[in-house]
């Protein structure tokens, strides 16, 4: 099959950290590289951002990336990206007449949605979108702090009502969606997936730790992108209830500039006013290839943030054979089995979360079992072959009419 992706901002060839790079990168490049090696064409297509990029990467057997010329050859918020998506759009539907059409577009975030309506338009092919976050929900959770472009939840509703099959990652998406208008029997859920044979519970023969030595009996360990709604604020106030433990946070830019950073500086201000300014480190940007060791040398990993549409972090702790506190939100209610693999709480509500964390850190035997058991569920749903399966499930209703009726 030749499989067109769509990821106008997240390319997979990007740095992960920044305010507008982290998992969504992380999963194109993932699924592109699975697809490909399941014997699949696949050719990733993102919005050219620096003029010195070529016009043509191949990042693997099968799979390649092309930058389309849209807007400016530079870096940009992707809130401004709005406004050069029918131009994206023409584009693509230019290559796809020189270079032959693909049999399935596979949109990721709303405004490549848009890049792939308007290029269906003159070249048809069935679409298949995924969200990765939806206007609606940022809306009620920011209200006026949201930067989204105004037109973004009519255009969201569009996309969900035009194309053949929306892709969700989690069931609280799917909730959403039917309540945005979109019809539930073009909606399939297929989760994010994690790298089972990097992340594992099984030591590096080196045993690299790459923050060091501890400074406390216990270790907690936030990764993510370092923005408000990540909720990294309210790990560090249950922090002032766990004396023995230390918080790593990881994300942002790299470590010698982690104090240009302004949300950085606000949690050290939180951390200041909460007395646990010496138990909190900041380790900037992660290497992916040292993301692994970070997570084992952690007895707890913590992610609470406001909403989350899925989240890899969880799953890369799974993986990893390490119990996961996070906030009830979003993919985190699929992704954790409370009480099995890790503990839900209540997001924004430290006291909630010094608790659970507290009784984890607390029984080092119940902290095993719930990492054994995550492992194990990484492996039997979360593993990327088995995502990439599914995700071809989904390629395949969309291309096949007679399928996709009986399937609804």
């Amino acid at each position: 099959m030749r499989i067109a992706m769509i990821s106008e901002h997240a390319s997979p060839l990007a740095a992960l950290g920044g305010v507008d790079a982290g998992g969504q990168n992380v999963y194109i490049a993932a699924l592109a590289l699975e697809l490909a090696d399941q014997g699949h064409d696949v050719v990733v297509y993102t919005r050219r951002d620096d003029a010195d990029l070529a016009d043509r990467v191949r990042t693997h057997a099968g799979v390649d990336v092309v930058h389309v010329p849209a807007g400016p050859a530079t870096a940009l918020p992707k809130d401004e990206l709005a406004p050069y998506m029918p131009a994206f759009g023409r584009w693509l539907a230019r290559d796809w007449l020189s270079h032959g059409r693909p049999d399935v577009v596979h949109s990721h975030f709303w405004m490549s949605g848009l890049a792939a309506l308007e290029a269906t338009q003159h070249v048809p092919v069935p679409v298949v979108h995924t969200y990765h976050a939806l206007g609606t929900v940022k809306r009620r959770h920011q209200g006026s702090a949201d930067t989204s472009p105004p037109g973004r939840i009519r255009a969201e509703r569009r996309i969900g009502r035009s194309v053949d099959l929306v892709v969700a990652t989690c069931r609280d998406e799917v909730d959403e969606l039917r309540r945005m208008g979109v019809p539930p029997d073009t909606v399939r859920v297929v989760p994010c997936g994690v790298d089972v044979g990097r992340f594992t519970d099984q030591p590096s023969d080196d045993g690299h730790d790459p923050a060091g030595a501890r400074n406390r009996p216990h270790r907690l360990l936030s990764v993510s992108r370092l923005v408000p709604r990540k909720g990294i604020d309210t790990v560090v106030e249950a922090l002032a209830q766990l004396p023995t433990a230390e918080l790593l946070i990881g994300g942002g830019p790299p470590a010698d500039r982690v104090d240009d950073e302004p949300e950085i500086r606000r949690l050290r201000d939180v951390a200041r006013q909460h007395g646990v300014a010496d138990r909190v480190r900041f380790l900037g940007s992660v290497d992916r290839g040292d993301m692994p060791a970070l997570i084992r040398a952690s007895d707890v990993v913590v992610t609470t943030p406001w909403y989350e549409p899925f989240g890899m972090v969880p799953l890369e702790a799974a993986a990893c054979g390490r119990p996961l506190v996070g906030s009830a939100v979003g993919g985190l209610l699929d992704s954790v089995e409370d009480g099995v693999t890790g503990r839900l709480v209540p997001a924004r509500d430290p006291e909630a979360l010094a608790v659970a964390i507290g009784g984890l850190l607390a029984d080092p035997v119940m902290r095993q079992r719930y990492g054994d058991a995550a492992r194990r569920r990484a492996l039997e749903q979360f593993a990327w072959g088995t995502v990439a399966a599914r995700t071809l499930d989904a390629y395949h209703e969309a291309t096949h009419p007679a399928l996709k009726e009986a399937m609804a």
